[in-house]
Protein backbone atom coordinates (compact mmCIF):
# COMPACT_ATOMS: atom_id res chain seq x y z
CA UNK A 1 0.00 0.00 0.00
CA UNK A 2 3.17 0.71 -0.43
CA UNK A 3 2.51 0.29 0.27
CA UNK A 4 5.49 -0.41 -1.67
CA UNK A 5 6.25 0.58 -1.52
CA UNK A 6 4.66 4.40 -1.20
CA UNK A 7 8.05 4.49 -3.03
CA UNK A 8 7.70 7.95 -3.71
CA UNK A 9 8.63 11.00 -1.76
CA UNK A 10 4.65 12.27 -0.49
CA UNK A 11 3.31 15.17 -1.96
CA UNK A 12 2.77 18.58 -1.73
CA UNK A 13 0.32 19.31 0.20
CA UNK A 14 1.07 15.83 2.12
CA UNK A 15 -1.13 12.91 0.98
CA UNK A 16 -3.56 11.39 3.50
CA UNK A 17 -2.04 8.79 5.13
CA UNK A 18 -3.71 5.35 5.00
CA UNK A 19 -5.01 5.66 8.86
CA UNK A 20 -6.76 9.15 8.19
CA UNK A 21 -8.12 7.43 4.86
CA UNK A 22 -9.14 4.46 7.14
CA UNK A 23 -11.16 7.06 9.35
CA UNK A 24 -8.64 6.00 12.24
CA UNK A 25 -7.60 9.41 13.57
CA UNK A 26 -3.80 10.54 14.76
CA UNK A 27 -5.57 10.89 18.04
CA UNK A 28 -4.09 13.97 20.06
CA UNK A 29 -1.61 15.75 17.91
CA UNK A 30 -2.06 19.33 16.07
CA UNK A 31 -3.81 20.12 13.59
CA UNK A 32 -1.04 20.25 11.24
CA UNK A 33 -0.60 16.42 11.53
CA UNK A 34 -4.51 14.95 11.49
CA UNK A 35 -7.21 15.09 8.79
CA UNK A 36 -10.31 17.10 9.67
CA UNK A 37 -12.66 14.21 9.02
CA UNK A 38 -14.42 13.43 12.06
CA UNK A 39 -15.23 9.63 11.75
CA UNK A 40 -18.18 8.82 13.65
CA UNK A 41 -19.83 12.06 15.07
CA UNK A 42 -19.38 14.64 12.06
CA UNK A 43 -17.32 14.54 9.27
CA UNK A 44 -17.32 18.02 8.64
CA UNK A 45 -15.95 18.81 12.35
CA UNK A 46 -12.10 19.35 12.70
CA UNK A 47 -10.06 17.48 15.05
CA UNK A 48 -10.23 20.73 17.45
CA UNK A 49 -13.63 20.62 17.40
CA UNK A 50 -13.99 17.12 18.64
CA UNK A 51 -11.45 17.77 21.12
CA UNK A 52 -13.43 21.12 22.66
CA UNK A 53 -16.65 18.82 22.28
CA UNK A 54 -15.37 15.78 23.97
CA UNK A 55 -14.01 18.05 27.07
CA UNK A 56 -17.09 19.92 27.28
CA UNK A 57 -18.38 16.26 28.33
CA UNK A 58 -15.97 15.63 30.51
CA UNK A 59 -13.52 13.89 28.61
CA UNK A 60 -10.07 14.13 28.88
CA UNK A 61 -8.03 14.19 25.76
CA UNK A 62 -4.96 12.77 25.39
CA UNK A 63 -2.47 14.26 23.17
CA UNK A 64 1.29 15.01 22.98
CA UNK A 65 3.41 17.29 25.12
CA UNK A 66 5.23 19.35 23.32
CA UNK A 67 9.08 19.07 24.19
CA UNK A 68 8.89 15.65 25.70
CA UNK A 69 10.25 13.85 22.73
CA UNK A 70 6.49 11.96 23.12
CA UNK A 71 5.96 13.17 19.56
CA UNK A 72 8.24 10.76 17.01
CA UNK A 73 8.72 13.75 15.14
CA UNK A 74 9.82 15.36 17.99
CA UNK A 75 12.73 12.26 18.10
CA UNK A 76 16.29 12.44 17.96
CA UNK A 77 17.84 12.79 14.47
CA UNK A 78 19.75 9.81 15.55
CA UNK A 79 16.70 7.54 16.57
CA UNK A 80 14.86 8.49 13.69
CA UNK A 81 17.68 7.66 10.86
CA UNK A 82 17.75 4.52 13.48
CA UNK A 83 13.88 3.61 12.87
CA UNK A 84 14.59 4.64 9.01
CA UNK A 85 17.32 2.28 7.99
CA UNK A 86 15.82 -0.50 10.27
CA UNK A 87 12.85 -0.50 8.87
CA UNK A 88 14.56 -0.37 5.07
CA UNK A 89 16.20 -3.06 6.40
CA UNK A 90 12.87 -5.08 6.66
CA UNK A 91 12.02 -3.69 2.90
CA UNK A 92 15.35 -4.87 1.52
CA UNK A 93 14.93 -8.59 3.28
CA UNK A 94 11.63 -8.41 1.37
CA UNK A 95 12.82 -7.55 -2.18
CA UNK A 96 15.43 -9.54 -1.56
CA UNK A 97 13.39 -13.09 -1.07
CA UNK A 98 11.89 -12.47 -4.57
CA UNK A 99 14.97 -13.18 -6.65
CA UNK A 100 17.38 -14.81 -4.82
CA UNK A 101 16.19 -17.75 -5.41
CA UNK A 102 16.61 -17.74 -9.21
CA UNK A 103 20.98 -17.57 -8.42
CA UNK A 104 19.53 -21.54 -9.14
CA UNK A 105 16.38 -22.45 -10.15
CA UNK A 106 17.74 -25.67 -12.16
CA UNK A 107 19.00 -27.22 -8.61
CA UNK A 108 15.41 -28.09 -7.79
CA UNK A 109 14.22 -28.90 -11.25
CA UNK A 110 16.64 -31.60 -11.05
CA UNK A 111 16.28 -32.83 -8.26
CA UNK A 112 12.59 -33.22 -8.05
CA UNK A 113 12.11 -34.29 -11.65
CA UNK A 114 10.11 -30.84 -12.24
CA UNK A 115 9.37 -28.78 -15.46
CA UNK A 116 10.93 -25.29 -15.08
CA UNK A 117 7.46 -23.44 -15.36
CA UNK A 118 6.75 -25.29 -11.84
CA UNK A 119 9.96 -24.24 -10.13
CA UNK A 120 9.63 -20.87 -11.33
CA UNK A 121 6.53 -20.47 -9.28
CA UNK A 122 8.77 -20.14 -6.35
CA UNK A 123 9.46 -16.60 -7.39
CA UNK A 124 5.82 -16.01 -9.25
CA UNK A 125 3.66 -16.89 -5.92
CA UNK A 126 6.05 -14.67 -4.19
CA UNK A 127 5.77 -11.82 -6.22
CA UNK A 128 1.80 -12.62 -5.63
CA UNK A 129 1.95 -12.28 -2.09
CA UNK A 130 3.56 -9.04 -2.94
CA UNK A 131 0.15 -7.85 -3.89
CA UNK A 132 -2.06 -9.70 -1.65
CA UNK A 133 -0.69 -9.24 1.95
CA UNK A 134 -0.83 -5.50 1.91
CA UNK A 135 -4.81 -5.47 1.51
CA UNK A 136 -4.73 -7.27 4.91
CA UNK A 137 -1.09 -5.94 6.87
CA UNK A 138 -1.79 -2.25 6.23
CA UNK A 139 -5.52 -1.66 7.63
CA UNK A 140 -3.86 -3.81 10.67
CA UNK A 141 -0.38 -1.98 10.89
CA UNK A 142 -3.17 1.13 10.90
CA UNK A 143 -5.08 -0.38 13.91
CA UNK A 144 -2.64 -2.25 16.17
CA UNK A 145 0.66 -0.52 15.24
CA UNK A 146 3.30 -0.07 12.85
CA UNK A 147 6.05 -2.87 15.24
CA UNK A 148 3.26 -5.46 15.84
CA UNK A 149 2.86 -5.63 12.13
CA UNK A 150 6.59 -5.93 11.57
CA UNK A 151 7.29 -8.26 14.28
CA UNK A 152 4.48 -10.83 13.33
CA UNK A 153 5.17 -10.24 9.33
CA UNK A 154 9.17 -11.23 9.93
CA UNK A 155 8.16 -13.62 12.13
CA UNK A 156 6.00 -15.32 9.69
CA UNK A 157 8.32 -14.52 6.39
CA UNK A 158 11.16 -16.36 9.00
CA UNK A 159 9.00 -19.38 9.53
CA UNK A 160 8.08 -19.67 5.73
CA UNK A 161 11.46 -19.77 4.39
CA UNK A 162 12.01 -22.82 6.38
CA UNK A 163 10.02 -25.26 4.71
CA UNK A 164 12.12 -24.53 1.39
CA UNK A 165 15.28 -25.25 2.83
CA UNK A 166 13.81 -28.51 3.82
CA UNK A 167 11.34 -29.06 1.36
CA UNK A 168 11.23 -32.69 0.39
CA UNK A 169 8.93 -32.26 -2.58
CA UNK A 170 7.87 -29.77 -4.93
CA UNK A 171 4.76 -28.80 -3.70
CA UNK A 172 6.37 -28.27 -0.10
CA UNK A 173 8.88 -26.08 -2.14
CA UNK A 174 6.27 -24.02 -3.93
CA UNK A 175 3.41 -23.71 -1.31
CA UNK A 176 5.84 -22.29 1.26
CA UNK A 177 6.99 -19.63 -1.28
CA UNK A 178 3.67 -18.33 -1.56
CA UNK A 179 3.36 -18.24 1.99
CA UNK A 180 6.51 -16.71 2.80
CA UNK A 181 5.62 -13.63 0.14
CA UNK A 182 2.52 -12.79 1.86
CA UNK A 183 4.16 -12.57 4.91
CA UNK A 184 7.20 -10.24 3.41
CA UNK A 185 4.78 -7.80 2.05
CA UNK A 186 3.99 -5.97 5.32
CA UNK A 187 7.32 -3.57 5.42
CA UNK A 188 6.85 -3.48 1.60
CA UNK A 189 3.65 -1.68 2.14
CA UNK A 190 4.27 0.11 5.84
CA UNK A 191 7.75 1.18 6.13
CA UNK A 192 6.63 4.47 3.90
CA UNK A 193 3.81 4.90 6.68
CA UNK A 194 6.72 4.51 9.13
CA UNK A 195 8.74 7.73 7.46
CA UNK A 196 5.25 9.58 7.43
CA UNK A 197 5.54 9.04 11.12
CA UNK A 198 8.48 9.87 11.86
CA UNK A 199 10.05 12.62 9.39
CA UNK A 200 8.58 16.31 8.65
CA UNK A 201 7.22 16.63 5.22
CA UNK A 202 10.25 18.93 3.82
CA UNK A 203 12.59 16.90 5.55
CA UNK A 204 11.46 13.41 4.08
CA UNK A 205 13.42 13.53 0.66
CA UNK A 206 16.68 11.74 1.54
CA UNK A 207 14.65 8.81 4.18
CA UNK A 208 12.12 8.33 1.23
CA UNK A 209 15.41 8.04 -1.31
CA UNK A 210 16.68 5.42 1.06
CA UNK A 211 13.40 3.31 1.63
CA UNK A 212 13.05 3.46 -2.54
CA UNK A 213 16.27 2.35 -3.10
CA UNK A 214 15.85 -0.62 -0.66
CA UNK A 215 12.85 -2.31 -2.25
CA UNK A 216 14.13 -1.74 -6.34
CA UNK A 217 17.73 -2.67 -4.87
CA UNK A 218 16.62 -5.71 -3.07
CA UNK A 219 15.51 -7.64 -6.24
CA UNK A 220 18.85 -6.88 -7.43
CA UNK A 221 20.73 -8.36 -4.74
CA UNK A 222 19.16 -11.24 -5.29
CA UNK A 223 21.10 -12.99 -8.76
CA UNK A 224 23.84 -11.05 -7.51
CA UNK A 225 24.49 -13.23 -3.83
CA UNK A 226 22.01 -16.33 -5.84
CA UNK A 227 24.61 -17.21 -8.32
CA UNK A 228 27.58 -17.18 -5.83
CA UNK A 229 25.50 -19.43 -3.35
CA UNK A 230 23.73 -21.70 -5.96
CA UNK A 231 26.92 -22.31 -7.52
CA UNK A 232 29.26 -23.35 -5.03
CA UNK A 233 26.75 -24.78 -2.06
CA UNK A 234 23.85 -25.57 -3.81
CA UNK A 235 20.40 -24.72 -4.12
CA UNK A 236 19.35 -25.77 -0.58
CA UNK A 237 21.40 -23.01 0.81
CA UNK A 238 19.76 -20.35 -0.95
CA UNK A 239 16.91 -20.56 0.97
CA UNK A 240 19.17 -21.57 4.30
CA UNK A 241 20.53 -18.05 4.14
CA UNK A 242 17.30 -16.34 3.17
CA UNK A 243 16.06 -17.67 6.78
CA UNK A 244 19.41 -16.99 8.49
CA UNK A 245 19.30 -13.05 7.25
CA UNK A 246 15.32 -12.65 8.00
CA UNK A 247 16.18 -13.89 11.37
CA UNK A 248 18.64 -11.27 11.92
CA UNK A 249 16.04 -8.93 10.88
CA UNK A 250 13.11 -10.41 12.73
CA UNK A 251 15.64 -9.49 15.93
CA UNK A 252 15.78 -6.12 14.59
CA UNK A 253 12.11 -5.42 14.78
CA UNK A 254 12.21 -6.34 18.56
CA UNK A 255 14.29 -3.13 19.35
CA UNK A 256 11.85 -0.70 16.69
CA UNK A 257 9.66 1.73 18.87
CA UNK A 258 6.43 2.14 18.09
CA UNK A 259 6.19 4.75 15.17
CA UNK A 260 2.33 5.52 14.96
CA UNK A 261 0.68 8.41 16.53
CA UNK A 262 -2.52 7.13 17.71
CA UNK A 263 -1.41 4.51 18.87
CA UNK A 264 1.44 6.03 20.91
CA UNK A 265 -1.30 8.62 22.65
CA UNK A 266 -3.12 5.21 23.24
CA UNK A 267 -0.78 3.80 25.24
CA UNK A 268 -0.31 7.14 27.02
CA UNK A 269 -4.46 7.16 27.72
CA UNK A 270 -4.29 3.40 28.95
CA UNK A 271 -1.01 4.10 31.28
CA UNK A 272 -2.96 7.27 32.76
CA UNK A 273 -6.38 5.79 33.48
CA UNK A 274 -4.27 2.55 35.58
CA UNK A 275 -2.64 5.89 37.11
CA UNK A 276 -5.19 7.91 38.11
CA UNK A 277 -7.84 5.22 38.01
CA UNK A 278 -9.85 8.17 35.76
CA UNK A 279 -11.41 6.12 32.96
CA UNK A 280 -12.14 9.85 31.05
CA UNK A 281 -8.93 9.82 29.67
CA UNK A 282 -9.42 9.27 26.32
CA UNK A 283 -7.71 9.48 22.74
CA UNK A 284 -9.85 11.03 19.74
CA UNK A 285 -8.97 8.00 18.03
CA UNK A 286 -10.72 5.80 20.96
CA UNK A 287 -13.77 7.75 20.94
CA UNK A 288 -13.98 8.42 16.76
CA UNK A 289 -13.25 4.83 15.57
CA UNK A 290 -14.07 2.77 12.91
CA UNK A 291 -15.05 -1.17 13.42
CA UNK A 292 -12.13 -3.56 12.44
CA UNK A 293 -14.50 -5.10 9.82
CA UNK A 294 -15.55 -1.50 8.72
CA UNK A 295 -11.70 -0.91 8.07
CA UNK A 296 -11.38 -4.39 6.31
CA UNK A 297 -13.81 -3.99 4.19
CA UNK A 298 -12.59 -0.43 3.11
CA UNK A 299 -9.15 -2.01 2.73
CA UNK A 300 -10.12 -4.33 0.01
CA UNK A 301 -13.10 -3.30 -1.43
CA UNK A 302 -11.98 0.21 -2.43
CA UNK A 303 -8.52 -0.30 -4.02
CA UNK A 304 -10.09 -3.07 -6.25
CA UNK A 305 -12.97 -0.15 -7.19
CA UNK A 306 -10.32 2.51 -7.96
CA UNK A 307 -8.65 0.40 -10.27
CA UNK A 308 -11.51 -0.16 -12.80
CA UNK A 309 -13.22 3.39 -12.19
CA UNK A 310 -10.38 5.64 -12.28
CA UNK A 311 -8.57 5.98 -15.34
CA UNK A 312 -5.67 7.87 -14.04
CA UNK A 313 -5.24 4.49 -11.36
CA UNK A 314 -5.82 2.15 -13.98
CA UNK A 315 -3.45 3.33 -16.72
CA UNK A 316 -0.39 4.49 -14.75
CA UNK A 317 -0.92 0.86 -12.79
CA UNK A 318 -0.72 -0.73 -15.97
CA UNK A 319 2.55 1.37 -16.92
CA UNK A 320 4.28 0.23 -14.18
CA UNK A 321 2.75 -3.05 -13.74
CA UNK A 322 4.81 -3.63 -17.27
CA UNK A 323 7.88 -1.76 -15.88
CA UNK A 324 7.89 -3.76 -13.34
CA UNK A 325 7.14 -7.02 -14.71
CA UNK A 326 10.42 -6.19 -17.08
CA UNK A 327 12.42 -5.72 -13.79
CA UNK A 328 11.87 -9.63 -12.85
CA UNK A 329 12.07 -10.28 -17.05
CA UNK A 330 15.86 -9.75 -16.42
CA UNK A 331 16.49 -12.18 -13.56
CA UNK A 332 15.43 -14.79 -16.66
CA UNK A 333 16.72 -12.73 -19.71
CA UNK A 334 20.06 -11.79 -18.51
CA UNK A 335 21.11 -15.65 -18.06
CA UNK A 336 19.93 -16.47 -21.46
CA UNK A 337 22.37 -13.21 -22.78
CA UNK A 338 25.44 -14.65 -20.70
CA UNK A 339 24.90 -18.25 -20.38
CA UNK A 340 23.43 -19.72 -23.29
CA UNK A 341 24.22 -16.85 -25.27
CA UNK A 342 27.95 -15.93 -24.66
CA UNK A 343 28.76 -19.51 -22.81
CA UNK A 344 29.51 -17.67 -19.11
CA UNK A 345 29.50 -21.17 -16.93
CA UNK A 346 29.79 -19.52 -13.66
CA UNK A 347 26.58 -18.60 -12.13
CA UNK A 348 28.44 -16.46 -10.01
CA UNK A 349 29.96 -13.98 -12.84
CA UNK A 350 26.07 -13.93 -14.54
CA UNK A 351 24.79 -12.60 -11.14
CA UNK A 352 27.32 -9.57 -11.29
CA UNK A 353 26.08 -8.50 -14.22
CA UNK A 354 23.15 -7.05 -12.27
CA UNK A 355 25.52 -4.41 -10.79
CA UNK A 356 24.66 -2.54 -14.26
CA UNK A 357 20.95 -2.69 -13.34
CA UNK A 358 21.90 -1.03 -9.54
CA UNK A 359 24.18 1.78 -10.83
CA UNK A 360 21.53 3.36 -13.09
CA UNK A 361 19.70 2.90 -10.06
CA UNK A 362 21.38 4.88 -7.85
CA UNK A 363 22.15 7.49 -10.47
CA UNK A 364 18.64 8.04 -10.65
CA UNK A 365 17.89 8.64 -6.95
CA UNK A 366 20.67 10.96 -7.00
CA UNK A 367 19.45 12.98 -9.51
CA UNK A 368 15.73 12.97 -7.82
CA UNK A 369 16.43 16.41 -6.02
CA UNK A 370 16.73 18.17 -8.95
CA UNK A 371 13.10 17.12 -9.99
CA UNK A 372 12.16 18.77 -6.72
CA UNK A 373 13.81 22.11 -7.34
CA UNK A 374 11.42 21.61 -10.58
CA UNK A 375 8.34 20.35 -8.92
CA UNK A 376 8.82 24.03 -7.10
CA UNK A 377 9.62 26.30 -9.77
CA UNK A 378 6.87 24.83 -11.84
CA UNK A 379 4.06 25.23 -9.13
CA UNK A 380 4.86 28.88 -7.88
CA UNK A 381 1.60 29.67 -8.79
CA UNK A 382 -0.20 26.45 -6.84
CA UNK A 383 0.49 22.77 -6.72
CA UNK A 384 -1.46 20.80 -9.68
CA UNK A 385 -0.67 16.82 -9.76
CA UNK A 386 0.46 16.84 -13.47
CA UNK A 387 3.55 18.80 -12.31
CA UNK A 388 4.87 15.26 -11.37
CA UNK A 389 4.66 14.25 -14.63
CA UNK A 390 8.23 16.27 -15.64
CA UNK A 391 10.82 12.91 -14.71
CA UNK A 392 7.86 10.37 -15.73
CA UNK A 393 8.21 11.86 -19.77
CA UNK A 394 11.63 11.56 -20.00
CA UNK A 395 11.63 8.09 -18.41
CA UNK A 396 9.19 7.22 -21.30
CA UNK A 397 11.68 8.06 -23.81
CA UNK A 398 14.73 6.44 -22.54
CA UNK A 399 13.08 3.60 -21.28
CA UNK A 400 12.15 2.24 -24.80
CA UNK A 401 15.88 3.12 -26.05
CA UNK A 402 17.16 0.21 -23.09
CA UNK A 403 15.56 -2.06 -24.49
CA UNK A 404 16.13 -1.43 -28.01
CA UNK A 405 20.13 -1.95 -26.61
CA UNK A 406 19.25 -5.24 -24.50
CA UNK A 407 17.68 -6.82 -27.23
CA UNK A 408 20.05 -5.78 -30.15
CA UNK A 409 23.11 -6.56 -28.03
CA UNK A 410 22.16 -9.52 -25.72
CA UNK A 411 21.24 -12.06 -28.95
CA UNK A 412 24.70 -11.44 -30.37
CA UNK A 413 27.48 -13.16 -28.94
CA UNK A 414 30.02 -11.18 -31.13
CA UNK A 415 28.52 -8.10 -29.66
CA UNK A 416 30.82 -7.61 -26.17
CA UNK A 417 28.86 -8.11 -23.09
CA UNK A 418 29.18 -4.40 -22.04
CA UNK A 419 26.60 -3.61 -24.56
CA UNK A 420 24.29 -5.86 -22.00
CA UNK A 421 25.42 -4.26 -18.88
CA UNK A 422 25.02 -0.34 -20.32
CA UNK A 423 21.54 -1.42 -21.51
CA UNK A 424 20.73 -2.51 -17.64
CA UNK A 425 22.40 0.42 -16.75
CA UNK A 426 20.09 2.44 -18.91
CA UNK A 427 17.37 0.24 -17.99
CA UNK A 428 17.87 0.81 -14.06
CA UNK A 429 17.96 4.54 -14.39
CA UNK A 430 14.60 4.87 -16.74
CA UNK A 431 12.57 2.90 -14.27
CA UNK A 432 13.35 4.63 -11.10
CA UNK A 433 12.73 8.33 -12.74
CA UNK A 434 8.98 6.53 -14.43
CA UNK A 435 8.11 4.92 -11.22
CA UNK A 436 9.20 7.52 -8.44
CA UNK A 437 7.21 10.63 -10.78
CA UNK A 438 3.99 7.86 -11.41
CA UNK A 439 3.84 7.14 -8.08
CA UNK A 440 4.20 11.12 -7.27
CA UNK A 441 0.94 11.12 -9.75
CA UNK A 442 -1.54 8.78 -8.71
CA UNK A 443 -0.70 10.31 -4.45
CA UNK A 444 -1.05 14.01 -5.69
CA UNK A 445 -3.86 13.02 -8.06
CA UNK A 446 -5.72 10.70 -4.85
CA UNK A 447 -4.55 12.83 -1.50
CA UNK A 448 -7.72 11.90 0.26
CA UNK A 449 -7.30 8.38 -0.97
CA UNK A 450 -3.61 7.90 -1.67
CA UNK A 451 -3.50 4.33 0.64
CA UNK A 452 -6.60 2.69 -1.66
CA UNK A 453 -4.96 4.08 -5.03
CA UNK A 454 -1.53 2.88 -4.49
CA UNK A 455 -3.14 -0.49 -3.23
CA UNK A 456 -4.73 -0.94 -6.42
CA UNK A 457 -1.15 0.21 -8.07
CA UNK A 458 0.80 -2.52 -5.97
CA UNK A 459 -2.10 -5.24 -6.73
CA UNK A 460 -1.89 -4.85 -10.41
CA UNK A 461 2.28 -4.47 -10.34
CA UNK A 462 2.77 -7.87 -8.41
CA UNK A 463 0.06 -9.76 -10.47
CA UNK A 464 0.86 -8.87 -13.55
CA UNK A 465 5.34 -9.06 -12.30
CA UNK A 466 4.31 -12.87 -11.00
CA UNK A 467 3.04 -13.62 -14.40
CA UNK A 468 6.50 -13.02 -16.16
CA UNK A 469 8.56 -16.41 -15.04
CA UNK A 470 5.76 -18.76 -16.20
CA UNK A 471 6.50 -17.32 -20.20
CA UNK A 472 9.97 -15.53 -20.72
CA UNK A 473 11.96 -18.42 -21.36
CA UNK A 474 9.87 -20.30 -23.60
CA UNK A 475 8.91 -16.53 -25.25
CA UNK A 476 13.11 -15.65 -25.71
CA UNK A 477 13.30 -19.23 -26.92
CA UNK A 478 10.81 -19.48 -29.51
CA UNK A 479 10.81 -15.86 -30.79
CA UNK A 480 14.91 -15.90 -30.94
CA UNK A 481 16.44 -13.64 -28.24
CA UNK A 482 16.72 -10.27 -30.68
CA UNK A 483 12.64 -10.57 -31.11
CA UNK A 484 11.43 -10.73 -27.97
CA UNK A 485 13.26 -8.57 -26.53
CA UNK A 486 12.24 -6.06 -30.14
CA UNK A 487 8.44 -6.99 -29.11
CA UNK A 488 8.96 -5.25 -25.32
CA UNK A 489 11.01 -2.50 -26.95
CA UNK A 490 7.46 -1.63 -29.39
CA UNK A 491 5.21 -2.41 -26.70
CA UNK A 492 7.40 0.57 -24.59
CA UNK A 493 6.94 2.66 -26.94
CA UNK A 494 3.25 2.36 -27.44
CA UNK A 495 2.48 3.49 -23.79
CA UNK A 496 5.40 5.79 -23.83
CA UNK A 497 2.64 8.92 -24.79
CA UNK A 498 0.84 8.15 -21.48
CA UNK A 499 2.66 10.66 -19.22
CA UNK A 500 2.00 13.05 -22.10
CA UNK A 501 -1.51 12.42 -22.69
CA UNK A 502 -2.15 12.75 -18.67
CA UNK A 503 -0.21 15.86 -18.84
CA UNK A 504 -2.27 17.46 -20.79
CA UNK A 505 -5.57 15.70 -20.23
CA UNK A 506 -4.80 14.79 -16.76
CA UNK A 507 -6.82 17.72 -14.99
CA UNK A 508 -9.91 17.30 -16.97
CA UNK A 509 -10.02 13.92 -15.93
CA UNK A 510 -9.53 14.63 -12.19
CA UNK A 511 -12.39 17.22 -12.46
CA UNK A 512 -14.62 14.53 -13.64
CA UNK A 513 -13.51 12.11 -10.87
CA UNK A 514 -15.54 12.06 -7.36
CA UNK A 515 -12.31 10.73 -5.78
CA UNK A 516 -9.54 12.83 -7.36
CA UNK A 517 -8.29 15.86 -6.31
CA UNK A 518 -9.66 19.33 -8.21
CA UNK A 519 -6.73 21.16 -8.16
CA UNK A 520 -5.98 23.21 -11.23
CA UNK A 521 -2.65 24.61 -13.15
CA UNK A 522 -2.32 28.13 -11.70
CA UNK A 523 -4.36 28.18 -8.57
CA UNK A 524 -3.08 24.60 -6.98
CA UNK A 525 -4.82 22.67 -4.37
CA UNK A 526 -6.45 25.86 -2.97
CA UNK A 527 -9.14 25.54 -5.62
CA UNK A 528 -9.85 22.02 -3.85
CA UNK A 529 -10.48 22.35 -0.53
CA UNK A 530 -11.19 18.42 0.16
CA UNK A 531 -7.24 17.72 -0.61
CA UNK A 532 -6.22 20.09 2.21
CA UNK A 533 -8.83 18.44 4.33
CA UNK A 534 -11.07 21.86 5.02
Amino acid sequence: MSVEPIEAKPAFPPALSQHQEYNDLESGASSSRTSSDATVTSKTLSVGDLEKFYSKHGVHIVEFEPGTGEDPREWSVGKKWFVTAATSFLCLAAALGSSLVTGDLEGPVQEFHAPHEMINLTVTLFVVGFGVGPLLFAPLSEVFGRKPIYCISMFLYFIFTLPGALAPNRATLIVSRGLAGIAASAPMCNVGGTVADIWETKDRGLPMAIFSASGFLGPCLGPLFGGWIGEKAGWRWLYWVLFIFVGICFIFTLFIPETLPSVILHQKARRLRKKTGDDSYKTVGELEHEPLLQILKVAVSRPIIMMFMEPIVLFMSLYLSFVYALLYLLFFAFPIAFREIRGWTHGGMIGITFVSIMIGIISALFIMPYQERLYAKVTRDGSFPEARLYPMMVGAIIFPISLFMFAFTGAYASVHWIGVCISGTVFGFSMIILYISANSYIVDSYSNFAASAMAAKTLMRSCVGSAVPLFVNQMFHAMRFQFAGLLLALVACVIGPMPFIFYRYGERIRCGSKRATKARRGEGFKSDPKALGH
